[in-house]
């Protein structure tokens, strides 16, 4: 069941905005082979799959840190040349894998149906980059065509400053020329919820995605907690939660 965790319910959304991995869709099935081929190749042995899930929300820097077993740090730091290299190689790897195992995570399809039922636009605001989101997009709308009713994609590449920043999500609302304050946004992590609380939308954690085990959502200040994608489709049919 959905949990309100502020003191006033959500009015009906003027458009939905998703996060994309671990909130749209679960791509880290992708990131399987991808990190196990780095490591196969520095000669060290394969990871779980649910320890490379649980840091695909966290980008490309920390999977290579994870890939090759250096710690992960705060924050992205870049100007390593030789950190970066690997990290290229990484995305490289990538590139051969992406959507060759992702997809819309259970209940999703009928989530986004219900909204192009109702003409509620939905979006795309995520910190992957637009090369790599395009190349994700457009392989699976092969399969799933209800991607093309996307109506907006917002990358760090459209902005100077990324989530948790504002930004993207002030672009996203206006490109669909709605205000921000009547679009609910969706993140399975912190930096989501910071990110649309400061554009003064309704915030929903996605307890379904990428959550770490030292993760506290609950410490998020997210207007609404979801376990479940049929949640979200219960509250904009008007359910209660």
């Amino acid at each position: 069941m959905a949990i309100l965790s502020s003191s006033n319910p959500p009015t009906k959304p003027q458009a939905l905005l998703f996060d994309l991995d671990g909130t749209l869709m679960d791509t880290a099935p992708d990131f399987f082979p991808t990190v196990n081929t780095l490591r196969k190749e520095y000669d060290l042995p394969p990871l779980a799959d649910d320890l490379i899930r649980q840091q695909v929300s966290n980008g490309g820097r920390a999977l290579t840190r994870l890939a090759l077993d250096m710690p992960q740090v705060v924050g992205n730091i870049a100007g390593d040349e030789l950190f970066e290299s690997k990290r290229q190689r990484l995305l490289d790897l990538y590139v051969e894998h992406i959507a060759s195992n992702s997809d819309l995570f259970p209940g999703m399809t009928e989530l986004l149906e219900a909204c192009q039922k109702k003409s509620l636009p939905w979006g795309i605001v995520t910190n992957k980059p637009r090369l790599y989101t395009e190349i994700l997009l457009e392989r699976l709308a092969k399969r799933l065509p209800i991607l093309t009713q996307c109506a907006v994609v917002v990358c760090p590449d459209d902005v100077e400053r990324t989530k948790p920043f504002p930004d993207p999500l002030y672009l996203a609302a206006d490109i669909i020329e709605i205000s921000a304050k009547d679009c609910w946004y969706l993140g399975d992590h912190i930096r989501d919820i910071e990110a649309g609380k400061a554009a003064n939308m309704f915030t929903i954690a996605t307890l379904y995605g990428y959550i770490e085990p030292h993760d506290k959502p609950e410490d998020w200040k997210a207007d609404m907690m979801v376990n479940t994608v049929e949640e979200i489709t219960q509250l904009i049919n008007g359910k209660a939660y």
